[in-house]
This record gives structure tokens, sequence and C-alpha cells, in this order.
């Protein structure tokens, strides 16, 4: 995996809410990453998975936000926004695999009007006769 340039991020740290007493409510531990996605050297391909992958995470100006708050200090949480930001872009570098069309088998069809056959004579004894 390619390193990510620092120009590309950009950190912003906010007072976390929750329960904490007075020492939460004057420190600012929560982190916020932005990741701008068009400063990230990526391929074309990576970008528009990356993108895609980003969901509402993503802005309109290309910059994908990252919050982490589950820590109480703020170099845990910093950690925690790169170690989520590297696990989206290792996600978005898997290329998916292009789907074969495949054809039912033979087998696979007889079996098919073997069972519909049962199911309609199972039913067909259950009418009444014709007069």
């Amino acid at each position: 995996m390619t390193a990510i340039p620092e120009a590309a991020l950009s950190w912003t740290y906010l007072r976390a809410g929750g329960p904490g007493g007075q020492h939460q409510n004057k420190t600012e531990s929560a982190v916020q990453l932005r990741y701008n996605i068009s400063l990230g050297e990526l391929p074309d391909d990576v970008v528009l998975r990356l993108k895609k992958l980003a969901g509402r995470r993503l802005t309109d100006a290309g910059d994908i936000i990252i919050e982490s708050r589950d820590h109480r200090s703020r170099l845990m949480n910093t950690n925690s926004a790169l170690r989520k930001l590297n696990e989206l872009i290792a996600q978005a570098l898997i290329v998916p695999k292009k789907r074969k069309p495949t054809r039912p088998t033979r087998a696979s069809k007889e079996k098919r009007l073997v069972a519909k056959k049962q199911q309609s004579e199972k039913k067909s004894g259950r009418r009444k006769p014709l007069i």
C-alpha cells in the first residue's frame, strides 16, 4: 500500500460528548480527519471505489471526513482515525472480480422439470373430476 501524503490530511480536534466529568468538558480529545481525495495520489479506478465506499462521509468538495471519539486520549483517537482511513483505502485497492455469466446445466434443468411435474400431479390429484 502506498503512503498517504501529509498534504492530503487535515486534522481538527473537538470536544467529545458523553460522560467523563470536568476533564472531558474542557479537553478536545475527539478527532476529525479530512482526507482530500484529489491530493491523495491514487489511481482513478481506486478513487471511484473509494468514493463509493465512503458514502455519506464524502463531501461535495471531495473530502472524506472520518471522526473518532472512541478513546479518552487525543493520540489514541488520532491513531484510530488514521487506521479507519487506511482500512477504507485498503478496501478500495481491492479490485472486484468480474462476474462470469453461467448457464444452468442440463441436469439442473431436468431436475427442475421433474420437480414441476411432481408438483403438478400433486395439485391435479386435489381437483374435482370433470363430468
